[in-house]
């Protein structure tokens, strides 16, 4: 089995060979041996391939092909790991045990990987950290404080009851969104029916009786017939295929920022987007900070976990301004990205002392104005999609049956 290394050596350059051995362990075992450091490794295939055909093989566009672990996996792993910590276990005793457990073929070689560094004597969250995008940013630095707290288990519980609270608030919002998702597929479904299957039928059946049609009918007649067009259907996938090459050209830099701050500016949805990714930042900074991270390490830390790119770039900007001397509820009041209430709430962290605290209580109060919100939306979109959707029902059989009734009245005239 071949895998491709990429490698430090004693004089400092960084070089990437090929190694050959039985198993992904081995082959770090054997480099570690020659006294070189290790700074990627994987097993050869298609993508090393074209990789080198293309030329990418910095170490970013290497990190970036990793994938992540699944959540609630790694919730597990945290689970189990705090668990054993607390009855007292050394930890190398405790990443083999999570190791020899672990299911997931990706998260066990991952952490075969970390459990080899701990044991050639690195810290775990420096073990983490070398792990690329595998594991949430966030992770690498929870640990590195709880590390230098002496609170390792404390600080493992606390990021668990994080990762609890944010999936349970998104799975909350996506039950919330099933039933007129579901009826929004089945009015599509019904309609694609009607048009594709239903209406030709009625065509056929109105030219052999040669009938003057009414306007709403040949209108939907000539619908369904532009959209059973070959023509109409490549123009349809190709503007599918459009629409998706845009959505990834834009999902970086200002073109990206610039349509997540649009997506905040819609109404009734914007707020709902903008209160959830402060409160997925407010829970990760009150982590850390709770862990024992300084306030302008774990402000960079924490902005990793904001998804919306425009509200990613206003967080960035907090630690500069942190380390610059200026109060914390100032540098928000210069983002305006937070809300007022989250301001004050911070204001008065800053004087008692209780910084933490007070964050985790505005990811508190944004959660359950998120949750207020979404159903308050709902309780909007469910009638009026029940109302379209019969509406549009209603005006495709009418359409069809409107040639009918008239027929009907002619012959009982």
């Amino acid at each position: 089995m071949q895998f491709v290394c990429r490698l430090g050596t004693a004089d400092g350059r960084i070089v990437e060979q090929i190694h050959e051995a039985q198993d992904l362990r081995s082959a770090r075992r054997e480099i570690e041996r020659r006294g070189l450091h290790v700074f990627e490794i994987r097993r050869r295939g298609l993508q090393h391939t074209l990789g080198s055909l293309l030329g990418s093989t910095s170490a970013a566009g290497q990190a970036g092909s990793r994938k992540t672990i699944p959540g609630p996996d790694f919730l597990v792993f945290n689970q189990q790991l705090a668990g054993l910590l607390g009855a007292g276990l050394p930890l190398l005793q405790c990443l083999e045990l999570m190791h020899e457990r672990q299911r997931n073929a990706r998260f066990k070689e991952a952490l075969a990987e970390i459990k080899d560094r701990v044991e050639s004597g690195a810290e775990l969250s420096d073990a983490f950290s070398k792990a690329g995008d595998t594991f949430p940013p966030i992770y690498a630095s929870m640990l590195k404080a709880g590390e230098q707290s002496g609170g390792l288990e404390r600080v493992i519980r606390r990021y668990v009851r994080q990762l609890k609270l944010v999936t349970g608030s998104r799975k909350r919002v996506v039950s919330a969104l099933f039933y007129p998702a579901l009826l929004v597929c089945l009015s599509a479904g019904i309609v694609a029916v009607m048009m594709f299957f239903v209406m030709p039928r009625f065509e056929e059946f109105y030219v052999a009786l040669d009938l003057d049609l009414p306007w709403l009918t040949q209108a939907l007649l000539s619908l369904s017939q532009l959209l059973r067009n070959p023509t109409t259907l490549v123009l349809l996938a190709a503007a599918a295929i459009g629409a998706w090459a845009a959505w990834r050209v834009g999902q970086g830099g200002r073109l990206g920022a610039m349509v997540d701050r649009f997506k905040l500016r819609v109404p009734i949805i914007g707020p709902i987007l903008h209160r959830f990714a402060l409160s997925e930042f407010c829970r990760s900074l009150a982590t850390l900070l709770h862990g024992g991270l300084p306030l302008a390490a774990a402000l960079d830390t924490a902005t990793s976990a904001v998804t919306n790119r425009f509200l990613h770039g206003r967080a960035a900007a907090l630690g500069p301004r942190i380390r610059e001397g200026a109060a914390f509820h100032t540098a928000l009041e210069e983002s305006e990205a937070f809300t007022d209430l989250a301001i004050d709430m911070v204001k008065v962290g800053e004087a008692t002392g209780a910084l933490d605290e007070m964050v985790n209580s505005v990811s508190d109060f944004l959660d359950e104005d998120v949750e207020t919100r979404t159903e308050r939306l709902l309780s909007l979109i469910e009638p009026v999609m029940l109302v379209v959707m019969g509406f549009t029902i209603a005006l495709l059989v009418l359409s069809m049956y409107l040639p009918l009734f008239s027929v009907l009245g002619q012959v009982q005239g």
